[in-house]
């Protein structure tokens, strides 16, 4: 179940907590969820209930606990706890994490997509984008149509949408950097801040941010070629402890979602790295070691890498940069 999903869950059981006649209150547009802070307990967190409370005239902890009742029924949920003045903290089944990697492979790039900006329509101005001035702006321009499309937006032509990006100098940039480092320099960094345009992007080096995602998606490549040498394939059979990488592939939707809705390349950039990062320090624990012959668990961190490699590759693309196999 991805935050998305869990979202809505949560959104239907006030639903019906309200048509059931025990919650007299408006029903929110959505539902936020998020992972517990630190000494938190559960997989995410929602403070649906508190904002509840004063519509409804009751105590924040009574509409929790018609809430968790509620929430409980919904397929994919372990348990639900009510910790403080009324927070639900939501446990997800142990199959979730293999659900969500069987998702990721059926629905391949495309995976992340989704209708957030559906029946929206977004007027978008017609520049010739070769020939326009501000190279920060076009190539800004292009990245939120791509966003907004993959959430399901009719993107039109009409009165020029105000990207207030700051500019770059755009004199030698992609002959300089080339394709892929000019385009994350100026995706990367928000579109009130400057970009960040060193040479520093073209070195293979761990500092570099770039690098990290494009190796990163190269290493899940490298660890499926592994296993066929090993004579084994990928499956999401087991659980495999790995909450940040699994963390990173499961909120990917969502932060499509509110990349296109606040028209913000650059959060999808971040979360690329996060989900590098994960990837590369989880990637030495997925094949086999020394004498040790390939089991389920081998076969379902495979899974997982591979799933990272769709989110890392999906997201590159929707960026205009390549994920390459070898690097």
């Amino acid at each position: 179940m991805t935050p998305a999903e869990l979202s809505r869950t949560v959104l239907h059981a006030v639903c019906r907590a309200v048509e059931d006649g025990v919650l007299r209150a408006p029903v929110p547009e959505s539902v936020r969820v998020e992972r517990p802070r630190p000494g938190g307990s559960g997989d995410y967190a929602t403070n649906v209930a508190l904002r509840l409370a004063g519509p409804a005239g009751q105590q924040p902890r009574a509409v929790a606990e018609m809430l968790r009742a509620r929430i409980a029924q919904a397929p994919g949920i372990a348990g639900i706890e009510i910790t403080g003045p009324g927070f639900l903290n939501i446990t997800l089944d142990d199959g979730a994490q293999q659900d969500l990697v069987r998702r990721v492979r059926e629905q391949g790039l495309a995976y992340g997509h989704g209708d957030s900006a559906a029946g929206v329509s977004v007027p978008f101005y017609a520049v010739d984008f070769h020939a326009a001035d501000e190279l920060r702006a076009r190539i800004w321009a292009q990245t939120v149509l791509k966003l907004l499309r993959a959430q399901g937006a009719d993107v039109t032509h009409g009165a020029p949408e105000d990207l207030n990006a700051v500019p770059a100098p755009a004199q030698d940039l992609l002959e300089r950097l080339g394709a892929d480092a000019a385009r994350w320099a100026l995706l990367r960094a928000a579109v009130h801040d400057h970009p960040h345009a060193e040479d520093e992007l073209l070195t293979q080096h761990e500092a570099n941010p770039l690098f990290r995602v494009q190796y990163a998606y190269s290493r899940t490549r490298a660890l499926t070629r592994g296993a066929e040498q090993l004579g084994f394939d990928s499956a999401p059979r087991t659980h495999v402890d790995a909450p940040a990488l699994a963390t990173a592939i499961g909120d990917y939707p969502a932060v499509l979602a509110s990349a296109a809705r606040l028209r913000a390349p650059d959060r999808l950039a971040r979360h690329l790295e996060s989900t590098a990062d994960a990837l590369l320090a989880f990637q030495h624990t997925v094949l086999p070691l020394g004498d040790e012959k390939p089991m389920a668990a081998h076969r379902s961190r495979l899974a997982l890498a591979e799933a990272a490699g769709v989110v890392l590759a999906g997201g590159l693309s929707l960026l205009g940069i390549t994920a390459p196999d070898y690097l």
